[in-house]
């Protein structure tokens, strides 16, 4: 016996299959054909799912043809005896209404004979399958940008059709990693990976706009600061107190220099800033962060880890850890999930204020295509970022770059301690190297990056 086709207006439903078209075909099997399979100008217009059936059980398929007793409308037949047969939701629901409205840009393919019933339109294909036209357009986002995969999860009902709306957005591999989720049932790891994968092309797409936006401004912009400002610690009394303080290893700034800083600047509207400060200075890095135009969201907790019995200093408790504040400003991406924990150990650096690079690791892991810019850079710029700081040195670090980043050293000014201060500059003329602005410390002079165009 020859196949049959299944008429248009049949295929707006999705097919049956797994444990159910078993079960139908077994109860086939055993108690034969209860219901006739319905056809329509010669194509299977109910009963696709029966007429398999019967193919697998090896019962010879009965039909009949759509008459007056079943109506005069065939769609109309058709989606009743779907919804009234069949347990479909509401994202299962949206892919047919998707379908019926799409069909020949509305045309109904099933009136060809009688051109005068109308057409079916978005708004009455909604009301049709009973689902918002928002999910209407939704599905019609899956069906025309979803991988095959993406689009019969949703049509059978493992992946919502808003999941599946955002998913479509990526490319076809990533596609195949949700439906892959969805099809094994990890409700939890569909949800982890769709998430992760659209926030990571938000983030790619952003870093693009960023960089494009460089390419016009007159001064760099970042989605990326790090920042490692230099504190001054004010003990009770600097005639007795100072044996411990920050000033004996690097010049300092008092927070009111810090936070005139024009950070701003060189912040892109859509920007995530990550603020290193001790414990004692937790209340003047918050009104930094806020001066600098973020809004603070959480923190990183550096335990230093010490070998033997060497410890930190500290009045009330010594210091054994340092925490990296994170704030926001605009619509920077957040990670799909926490992108690490909290508390961090890593072996204390041996140089006073120095920082793990591995904390740097983590926010180029969230973070890959965003302008990055560390503010405060001990030592060489890391590939890829841009540094700034009277002890940053243009040699960056790790092989194989092609492109040097900004390294810039910090011009003294009145404020400081005895040495070059990080006192309020102007950061974005600092940036242009050649601006009289641009100032570099008598030490760091043979280590400034030569100028490139887009930091012209």
């Amino acid at each position: 016996m020859s196949e049959v086709t299944f008429h248009p207006l049949a295929n707006l439903f999705p097919m049956m299959e797994g444990v159910a078209f078993d079960e139908l075909a077994g109860d086939i099997r055993s108690n034969g054909q209860r219901e006739d399979i319905v056809t329509f100008d010669g194509m299977i217009l109910d009963g696709r799912n029966r007429y398999r059936g019967c193919l697998a059980a090896g019962v010879r398929p009965r039909f009949r043809d759509f008459n007056s007793g079943d109506g005069n409308d065939p769609l109309a037949f058709v989606v009743s005896k779907n919804l009234k047969r069949r347990h479909l939701n509401e994202s299962q629901r949206a892919m047919v209404a998707a379908r019926l409205a799409t069909m020949r840009q509305g045309e109904r393919t099933d009136l060809q004979h009688s051109a005068t019933l109308p057409k079916v339109a978005q708004p009455q294909a909604a009301a049709m399958m009973n689902v918002s036209e928002r999910l209407l357009r939704s599905a019609k986002t899956v069906q025309e940008s979803g991988a095959p995969a993406l689009v019969s999860a949703v049509e059978q009902g493992r992946l919502s059709v808003s999941e599946g709306a955002i998913a479509a957005r990526l490319n076809p591999d990533q596609q195949q990693q949700i439906a892959a989720a969805a099809e094994a049932d990890r409700k939890n790891a569909k949800r982890t990976v769709l998430k992760r994968l659209a926030r990571d092309a938000r983030e790619a797409a952003l870093g693009a706009e960023q960089a494009a936006g460089n390419l016009r401004l007159p001064a760099k912009r970042y989605g990326v600061i790090v920042a490692d400002p230099e504190w001054r610690f004010e003990p009770w009394s600097r005639a007795s107190g100072m044996d411990r303080a920050a000033d004996n290893h690097y010049s300092t700034s008092p927070t009111d220099i810090i936070a005139a800083r024009e950070v701003p600047s060189i912040a892109a509207d859509d920007c995530a800033l990550f603020l290193w400060a001790t414990a004692p200075m937790l209340p003047q890095a918050l009104a930094v962060m806020e001066a600098w135009g973020f809004d603070y969201k959480t923190h990183l907790i550096w335990q230093k880890l010490r070998s033997g019995d060497a410890r930190g200093t500290g009045y009330w408790a010594t210091g054994e850890h340092e925490l990296l504040l994170i704030g926001t400003r605009g619509q920077i991406p957040s990670p799909a999930t926490a992108m690490c924990a909290s508390l961090i150990g890593a072996p204390w650096q041996g140089r006073h204020s120095a920082k793990p690079e591995i904390f740097l690791q983590i926010i180029e892991r969230e973070f890959p295509t965003l302008p990055k810019i560390e503010l405060n850079r001990r030592g060489p710029a890391r590939v890829g970022w841009s540094a700034w700081g009277d002890e940053a040195h243009y040699t960056p670090t790790g092989a194989g770059s092609s492109a040097a980043p900004v390294t810039l050293a910090m011009h003294a000014a009145a404020g400081s301690t005895p040495g070059p201060d990080h006192s309020a500059l102007d950061i974005t003329n600092c940036l242009r190297i050649g601006h009289p602005d641009c100032w570099r410390t008598h030490n760091d002079r043979d280590h400034v990056a030569p100028a490139r165009a887009e930091d012209r």
